[in-house]
């Protein structure tokens, strides 16, 4: 720092994709503090900002040192959220200000709202009373005030009435908070009672909260297990002690049932933070956060950003879903990134989920994470009978789907009037649309992908881009008209089949294009629940903790779909899909059962789940990742090339291939096209940098990096630990 406070200089950190922190003069009257939002300028705009770290030894001529601008009115960004920052900045190799724009997502939320305006009756009667007029007295009169928009809907009068009866001194205006107030959960509420291994699971989890320090638990419990309701006392216990609490879901819009249990638990429902937030209540939430009034958040992977002052505990649900990783913007895993919040934070993390993610299951067998199992279904219910149907032997035979077995026991489960579920994890009517005469397939013409025929909506839709189009009625290459043919099944031509098969039931398609939105969801679940959905046929949303006592059979149309391609988790991931989706049957007093359809029963993966030997499956898969070295027994990064002009980025491809380092701990395969070459216009190419467990990647790709310009029209996506391979 400067002799005098009045040349103190600061650095302030950006939320812009380009550049780091610039150097700033902290006027001696404002007294500026690490971590406070300010305005400062940046060429000839004005930029928000975070006061950084101190610059005692800035390099920047005084006279070109500007001055902060203002300080806005809002709590400091907490120190453990900007430590946070600096570290998944380097851990991901993206610009700190990027990483910053996701914890500054609200820009309105740095200003506090002005007070409401509310009226309530002053006992003064007008001298006209007209019909109007009284129904507004009736309203003000009792109860708290009110504005005025809220009493002209009450009384169905028009804002005008109300001003009028303010005019006249028989409403007063009063001043309202700002915002709704933020319902406070009531740890105290007695939760549900708990089965001898719940209840040992749930005590290890709120003795590592007492303790208030770092440690990660798995809390691996079969489907149906009561997950849930053991870290529910966790988050008590955080609550008791005055501390926020994160819980992450992979679908929050869609998790209304668990919204439900909550509020039940807790008398409220927690503060939420997803993208189907409108503006104003993403606005409220995060102000709420910081000024630690959220005491608990539940929200989908961005969540984990939020400025918390005082963060106790984070829970990752199903922690073993790939949605938890993001591939765009800043590549990284919420999972993983949670253990890192709470080890900077020193507070307790748990991971819970019925099919762990292998790298948090080796985790927790080499004693790197506490190990709590529930191996049995609460309440005494029994994990449902799996039975598989070779479809070598019982082809449904052309343009049908679901086989004969499959179709006798949804009928008899139908029948004794319970519900059944078939999954098929491809959403629309076809995933493939081509021309009878010809062979020539529709094709996004900004992606390298097939058109998917959603006939609900009559269109052709790329899942990528959202491209959508009309099925032509001639076809380009050979100009016959009307030749083009559905291929393959999705959902809906699906339920077109079960319609035939069960005609006098009522059959509902649930899928991510069909169910957008959290009313939608719990609308659904309200239908489920009701018993006005009998057989229900949806993708891998409904299998993501759902639960409907009346659900006694689950049919898996295509067992094998997931298995195809060179996709590093390919077997993980369908193990832990089918798994979940098989979870839904039978969770309550009627036993479940479950039909899987496959062409190849005897593979691993297939086998482990008919003999619901979870023990094998793990063993198998671990056998085959040890022997690759691929994670978690080595490292990975990608590295995407794009660009709209094909020859910038094969020759910037070309160029970097030609300096690539080569060592014996460490290899670099590329470059070549990505299996998507082309996403929404841009041409595509891959590298991928594959070590030894022990060694710093980043360290091997920054050197590689290090003095090479990136062309203009050229983008440069890092992604350490990818998922997305495509």
């Amino acid at each position: 720092m400067s002799s005098t406070n009045k040349h103190r200089r600061v650095r302030v950190l950006l939320p812009l994709a380009v550049g780091d922190v610039y150097d700033y003069r902290a006027p001696e009257e404002m007294g500026v503090i690490l971590g406070q939002f300010v305005t400062v300028p940046l060429g000839r705009r004005e930029v928000t900002g975070v006061v950084w770290e101190e610059a005692p030894n800035s390099s920047l001529p005084e006279t070109r040192m500007k001055d902060i601008l203002d300080i806005l009115p809002a709590p400091i960004l907490p120190e453990d959220s900007r430590a946070f920052v600096d570290w998944v900045a380097k851990y991901t190799m993206q610009q700190r200000g990027r990483v910053l724009r996701m914890a500054m997502s609200v820009p309105d939320a740095l200003y506090p709202k002005p007070p409401r305006i509310g009226y309530r009756f002053t006992g003064k009667q007008p001298e006209k009373l007209t019909s109007a007029r009284k129904r507004v007295l009736e309203i003000a009169t009792d109860g708290p005030a009110l504005t005025a928009a809220d009493l002209s809907s009450l009384a169905a009068v028009s804002s005008s009435v109300v001003k009028g009866l303010a005019a006249l001194s028989v409403l007063e205006s009063v001043k309202l908070p700002s915002e709704k107030p933020i319902n406070k959960p009531d740890w105290q509420k007695p939760g549900s009672v708990l089965s001898d291994d719940q209840e040992m699971a749930a005590k290890h989890l709120v003795q590592m909260v007492d303790k208030n320090t770092f440690d990660v638990s798995l809390l691996h419990g079969v489907t149906g297990s009561g997950k849930t309701e053991v870290y529910f006392e966790m988050i008590a216990t955080c609550l008791k002690q005055n501390r926020q609490a994160l819980v992450l879901l992979p679908e929050i819009a869609l998790s209304s049932q668990w919204l439900a249990r909550f509020e039940d638990r807790f008398g409220t429902r927690p503060v939420e933070w997803h993208s189907d937030l409108s503006q104003a209540e993403r606005r409220r939430n995060w102000r709420a956060v910081i000024e630690g009034r959220a005491d608990v958040v539940v929200g989908a992977r961005s969540a984990l950003f939020l400025p918390f002052p005082d963060l106790g505990v984070i829970v990752v649900d199903e922690e073993h879903e790939a949605s938890f990783k993001q591939d765009e913007g800043v590549p990284y895993n919420a999972r993983d990134m949670a253990v890192v919040r709470g080890k900077i934070g020193n507070f307790p993390i748990v991971l819970a989920s019925a099919t762990p993610s292998l790298e948090t299951l080796i985790n927790a067998q080499s004693n790197r994470y506490a190990y709590l199992k529930l191996p049995s279904r609460f309440g005494g219910a029994a994990l449902p009978e799996v039975h598989i149907v070779d479809l070598k032997e019982h082809s449904p035979g052309s343009q049908r789907w679901i086989s004969e077995p499959l179709r006798k026991a949804t009928e008899a489960t139908l029948e004794a009037g319970q519900q059944a579920m078939l999954f098929l994890n491809r959403r629309g009517y076809a995933p493939l649309t081509l021309c009878d005469t010809c062979g020539h397939r529709l094709q996004c013409p900004h992606c390298s992908a097939w058109l998917v025929e959603h006939r609900l909506i009559k269109r052709l839709q790329c899942h990528h881009c959202g491209y959508t189009a009309q099925t032509p009625r001639q076809c380009p290459e050979c100009e016959t008209e009307e030749s083009f043919k559905a291929c393959g099944p999705g959902i809906e031509r699906l339920a077109e089949e079960a319609e035939l098969l069960f005609p006098d039931k009522n059959i509902a398609t649930i899928a991510s294009d069909t169910v957008t939105s959290p009313r939608a969801a719990a609308e659904f679940v309200g239908a489920m629940e009701r018993g006005e959905i009998d057989l229900l046929i949806g993708t891998q949303i409904i299998a993501k903790g759902y639960h409907f006592p009346n659900l006694t059979m689950v049919g898996i149309i295509d067992a094998d779909l997931g298995l195809a391609g060179g996709d590093l988790r390919a077997s993980e991931r369908t193990y832990q899909l089918l798994s979940q989706v098989a979870g839904r049957a039978g969770r309550e007093a009627q036993k479940g059962k479950v039909i899987l359809q496959s062409h190849i029963p005897e593979h691993p993966v297939i086998d482990a789940i008919v003999h619901q030997d979870e023990e094998a499956f793990f063993a198998f898969e671990t056998s085959a990742r040890q022997e690759a070295r691929m994670p978690p027994f080595g490292r990975l990064a990608a590295l995407v090339l794009s660009s709209i002009d094909a020859e910038s980025v094969a020759g910037f491809a070309s160029l970097l291939a030609r300096s690539a380092p080569i060592a014996d701990n460490f290899i670099i395969l590329g470059p070549a096209p990505a299996p998507l070459s082309m996403i929404r216009g841009r041409h595509r190419y891959r590298f991928l940098v594959k070590c030894d467990k022990a060694m710093n990647i980043q360290a091997v790709i920054g050197n590689w990096l290090k003095g090479r310009k990136v062309p203009s029209n050229v983008r440069l996506q890092i992604d350490i630990d990818p998922y997305n391979f495509m």
